[in-house]
């Protein structure tokens, strides 16, 4: 599978040096103008009070640009105790403008500015609130409240609590603030700067830095936010890696710099993801054409360098298959892998106790013999509990013949590869008969081993179905009227490609079959690619908007397969997890589409 933009050497990826734009590294404070903004009102709730007064104050990079204030004509009476807090009468807002007429001089003095006040979302709230009640359009603004900021930066062993009359005192503001929104807005202005000064300490230099400020956030965890620059704005795959090349963590994104900033930022809450973060001296990014091929890539990193803070898909070989092996009397056997042995297999299964459910449901259905001693054409062994309660054929003391012990079996291999409904049907009287004498536990358990039969099942015909095919290319019109391409070789993505809006796809799709990675064939529905990456290509061959160009085989699944019990199976589940008690026989049970 081919990568646009990035230079290979063997397995290693080379990304070239990247001049960062200061756009890129983010936005100065110094460079940020903000409108600071208080309002006084009547009450506390947007739509049922009304606001008294507006004022605002605009600085930049320390400079007061301009002040706003205003009387507001509520459109009812002030209530006592909020004129006595305030100062605000009735007579003072009797010929003052509504706020219809305050808004737009309002929005206009705070226009281009990042809006800032404490305990921002009462005050935006309100405003909101009004702009929308007159039709008003409400600006996108980038909000910063003073209040938040301040439980994040300070403890409180510096200040009891965070009120703007403490903060202002800390601070040692130059204007006291006193319930008037002009005062008020000014006293914000120095708490603000004072805010500034204490998280600037901690590497927050930038708006984006703000916006992201947390005290959860190490500072040495926030000074290495410059590993991400040299990252592109594009899909892909990331790499973190420690002082000695080890690669600690591998994750993937549709913005491979946009996803890893936020690793260092308050936006990644994981404890593990923090230490790693401690550990981590580097970020190397491979960029990928589509988002499938970045998935895909991930998969097999992860698969390849088993990073430590990675939980998932580590270990794609641990596989366990169910085996109906190859002797006079057949038996289920659990192994870790397949062979052309003429054996029939179900798999792969991600999990042994899985496994051993599936079997234990075909144990149910088919009566083979369960003990494991090799058994000739003509065995005179003593028969064992199974048999006596008639849950075993006994070939073990010559009571059936090889023939007639091979017709169970051969209709245990069709459950197996064609059609499950024999399995399905087996279960399901077993579960309605313990769940009329109430069994309700012991019916969930044949339950869980129906479902994990038919999972299992339904997996290996859809893979079985994907991997026969020696090419397959498909496509996806993109938004902007590209297309999205993909070769895929016996259910392994092979080649990966964009082709750009204003040109022929057919051309770019024979590139990518030329240069596409030979898979050749192999055993069982597994053996070109881990069954994660089969399902990942499975899943986009069947999202929306998905066009065959080109089939080599026949991509085909049995119509009597197992793929149509599983929202059956999906359907009672659901039922017996939410039912009372008293209903469960009938959830357990499961139910026609």
């Amino acid at each position: 599978m081919t990568t646009p933009g990035a230079a290979t050497n063997g397995a290693q990826t080379r990304i070239r040096g990247v001049q960062t734009s200061f756009d890129e590294l983010g936005t100065p404070l110094r460079d940020v103008t903000f409108c600071v903004v208080d309002l006084e009102t009547t009450g506390g709730a947007p739509g049922e009070s009304g606001i008294t007064e507006v004022g605002a104050v605009k600085v930049r990079c320390g400079e007061i640009l301009g002040e706003f204030q205003t009387l507001v004509n509520p459109h009812g009476p002030i209530p006592p105790f909020v004129a006595v807090l305030t100062g605000i009468t009735n007579a003072m807002v009797a010929t003052s403008p509504r706020i219809g007429s305050v808004l737009p001089a309002f929005l206009e003095f705070a226009q281009g500015c990042v809006l800032v006040a404490h305990n921002a979302p009462f005050d935006v709230g309100f405003l909101r609130h009004e702009a929308k009640e007159h039709g008003f359009d409400w600006p996108d603004f980038i909000v910063v409240d003073t209040a938040l900021l301040a439980r994040r930066a300070l403890t409180r062993d510096e200040t009891p609590n965070c009120k703007l009359g403490t903060l202002a005192r800390f601070f040692r503001a130059g204007t006291t603030p006193n319930h008037r929104a002009l005062s008020d807005a000014r006293a914000t202005v120095d708490v603000l700067h004072g805010l500034f000064e204490r998280v600037g300490s901690l590497g927050v230099q930038t708006l984006e830095d703000l916006q992201t400020f947390s005290s959860r956030v190490s500072t040495a965890q926030r000074s290495k936010r410059h590993l991400a620059e040299p990252l592109p704005h594009a899909p892909g795959v990331y790499l973190f890696t420690d002082d000695r090349g080890e690669v600690l963590y591998v994750g993937k994104s549709k913005d491979l710099r946009t996803r890893v900033r936020n690793y260092f930022t308050a936006s990644e809450t994981r404890t593990r993801m923090g230490e790693m973060i401690g550990l981590a001296t580097a970020v190397r990014g491979i960029e990928c054409a589509t988002p499938l091929e970045a998935e895909v890539r991930e998969l097999r990193l992860i698969a390849q360098h088993k990073p430590r803070y990675n939980r998932k898909s580590r270990f794609p070989e641990r596989q366990h298959w169910l085996k109906v092996t190859v002797e006079p009397f057949p038996r289920l056997s659990l192994v870790k892998e397949i062979r052309d042995d003429g054996a029939g297999y179900l798999g792969p299964f991600g999990r042994k106790q899985t496994a051993e459910r599936a079997m234990a449901a075909l144990h149910e259905t088919f009566p083979i013999r369960q003990c494991t001693q090799r058994l000739s054409r003509q065995p005179k062994s003593s028969i064992c509990v199974l048999a006596e309660m008639g849950r075993c054929l006994a070939p073990c003391d010559g009571r059936i013949d090889v023939e007639a012990y091979g017709e169970f079996v051969t209709a245990l291999r069709a459950a197996l590869a064609v059609d499950p409904t024999p399995v399905v049907n087996a279960l399901t009287t077993r579960i309605d008969l313990l769940a009329a004498e109430e069994r309700f536990e012991d019916a969930a358990v044949h339950r869980d081993r129906l479902s994990s039969f038919v999972r299992g099942s339904a997996r290996m015909q859809r893979m079985a179905s994907i991997t026969s095919c020696p090419e397959l290319c498909a496509a996806r019109r993109l938004d902007d009227g590209g297309w999205e391409l993909h070769v895929i070789r016996r259910g392994r993505l092979a080649a990966a490609g964009v082709s750009p809006v204003g040109t022929h796809p057919r051309r770019h799709l024979e590139m990518l079959q030329a240069s596409a990675e030979t898979v050749l064939p192999g055993i069982g529905p597994a053996a070109s690619a881990s069954p994660e990456e089969i399902e990942l290509v499975l899943r986009w061959l069947e999202s929306p908007g998905v066009r065959l160009v080109e089939l080599d085989g026949e991509w085909t699944s049995p119509i009597a397969g197992a793929g149509r019990h599983l929202r059956r199976l999906d359907n009672a589940r659901a039922g017996a997890d939410h039912s009372e008690p008293g209903e469960r026989r009938r959830a357990l049970r499961p139910v026609g589409p």
